[in-house]
């Protein structure tokens, strides 16, 4: 403010400093010698314009000095506003902190004290008694359905539960979705699960093309999943009691037998949907023992699964998701280039596995001709499987990008052109595979047999075969009002200049032989 002031008082100064500046000027015009060009009245002017023009600044900018503190003083308001509401939570974090750690402290001496005391009778059946969301409540059995998948798991008739699954797969859906609400019913789902896996693998190796069994397994899987299920809905004490430390042990008996079966599987065989490697890796993370089976190891069994619907779910629940760039690897190097697109988008891995690019390695390995036939020319067969396998795989492709919405990235157009180019050229060489077969001789209604009408197809065969009674012995009855001559109008077989035939016969549309014997002409159109 001072300088505010001192520039203001200059200013007011400037008028008396004027008439200083006219007075020396007089002065010194009376005191020249040559005559100047300039006039007082210029440099008054001069000066005046000066004045207005400071004067015009010093106003405008004490206009922007308080426009400024007002600024500053809104701004200063809405600091110590937010300062005293950021104050004001921290007080009210801190106060419940403290309840949270007071009472955290209560409870622990309170649980010390229980113990130095020792527990009563009526703790120990409060201890032994499973909690609230085990037990099997009125709501529970109103919800089920089918109430004899409650009585089986009260029962623990684990083969029970298998038959009445087999015989109702017509309902499958809305049984699995009841199962984890029917094991509660169970005095120990767990072992009952684990029960139901004793039928998994069969002695003989027969057993493992019967039907049966692939159901078997199957149901197998889905109660390990409804185990699962009911895990999860569970408060960790109660999931606890379900997997008790014996249930842990019999589930780690049960996958060490597992184990080495799983070495002789075939992953091509497979084809990603294997029920064993499943079965292993949903009882691994069912019952929690995945601590006793290294990673590596566990990854090995994914592309022997990648198809089923479970995997994604099962490898994030047993840690196995850095291991996935490795199987997609795997799948592209073995030809399985779908299964290596789905498994990228399910892991969210697209931008380090593009599947456009997969997918059209995919397309160019089943156009290539094996190297074991590429030097000799292509036999029919040969080029049948190479097109087979193209149309295969243009079908597939086309499918992934129907399922991942792809068709911007990559145009399936050319591709379906390519499948109809491929489904004529099938269709051609088909059709003239069976022009080139001789056709097979049709009955006709008069009891003699011919052959197609297409001449040009079989040439090696001009008549047509005669029936069994040409050769018949003549009868007394054979000679009776036979004709001697070719039937039809005179003019057309015999001559006018020979007169009237001597035979009056009516005409008779037949072929004969001299001998009166009829026989069949070719079949001609």
């Amino acid at each position: 403010m001072e300088d505010v002031k001192s520039v203001a008082t200059l200013l007011e100064s400037t008028s008396s400093k004027i008439q200083q500046l006219q007075r020396a000027f007089a002065e010194l015009e009376s005191h020249r010698a040559v005559t100047l060009n300039l006039k007082w009245k210029q440099i008054e002017d001069h000066f005046h314009g000066l004045e207005k023009s400071l004067k015009r600044r010093f106003t405008e900018l004490e206009d922007q000095e308080k426009e400024f503190e007002v600024k500053t003083a809104q701004s200063r308001q809405i600091l110590e506003k937010r300062q005293a509401a950021v104050i004001a939570k921290e007080e009210a974090s801190l106060e419940s902190l403290q309840e949270k750690r007071d009472a955290a402290v209560a409870a622990i001496a309170n649980a010390l004290s229980k113990r130095r005391n020792g527990i009563t009778e009526s703790d120990s059946i409060l201890e032994n008694k499973p909690p609230d969301d085990i037990r099997l409540s009125d709501s529970d059995v109103k919800a089920l359905s089918n109430p004899q998948l409650a009585k089986l798991c009260e029962e623990n008739d684990a083969q029970g539960l298998h038959k009445f699954i087999s015989d109702n797969r017509k309902n499958l859906s809305s049984i699995k979705e009841e199962i984890p609400i029917a094991l509660k019913a169970a005095a120990n789902p767990g072992g009952l699960v684990l029960d139901s896996l004793s039928g998994f693998y069969m002695s003989s190796d027969e057993g493992k093309k019967d039907a049966n069994l692939l159901g078997q397994r199957r149901t197998c899987i889905m109660l390990m999943e409804c185990l699962s299920i009911l895990l999860t809905n569970l408060c960790e004490k109660s999931a606890s009691k379900v997997i008790s430390k014996d249930v842990k042990e019999r589930a780690r008996v049960i996958a060490d037998e597992w184990k080495p079966k799983l070495d002789d599987l075939d992953v091509d065989a497979s084809n990603g949907n294997s029920l064993e490697a499943h079965a292993f890796l949903q009882l691994v993370a069912t019952f929690g023992i995945d601590s006793d089976f290294a990673h590596e190891n566990l990854s090995k069994l994914i592309p022997m699964v990648c198809r089923r619907r479970q995997t994604a779910e099962l490898c994030r629940f047993l840690g196995l998701s850095d291991k996935i760039p490795g199987v997609i690897d795997v799948l592209v190097n073995s030809g399985r280039h779908i299964d290596a697109v789905n498994l990228a988008f399910a892991f969210e891995l697209t931008e380090q596995f593009s599947p456009v690019s997969i997918l059209k390695s995919y397309l160019t390995e089943a156009r290539r001709v094996p190297s074991a036939i590429k030097s000799a020319n292509l036999s029919p067969t040969a080029q049948n499987d190479v097109s087979e396998r193209e149309l295969c795989a243009l079908k597939a492709v086309i499918k992934c990008i129907d399922d991942h919405k792809l068709e911007d990235n990559y145009p399936p157009g050319p591709l379906q052109k390519r499948i109809l180019q491929l489904e004529k050229a099938k269709a051609d060489k088909k059709r003239a595979t069976e022009v080139a077969k001789p056709q097979p001789k049709r009955p006709r209604a008069n009891g003699i047999v011919t052959r197609n009408t297409n001449i040009a197809a079989d040439k090696t065969n001009f008549y047509g075969r005669m029936t069994d009674n040409r050769y018949a012995p003549p009868t007394q009855y054979m000679y009776d009002n036979r004709t001697y001559g070719y039937p039809g109008p005179v003019e057309t077989h015999i001559p006018q200049y020979m007169g009237t035939p001597a035979y009056n016969m009516a005409p008779n549309h037949g072929h004969y032989f001299a001998t009166g014997y009829q026989y069949q002409a070719p079949y001609l159109h």
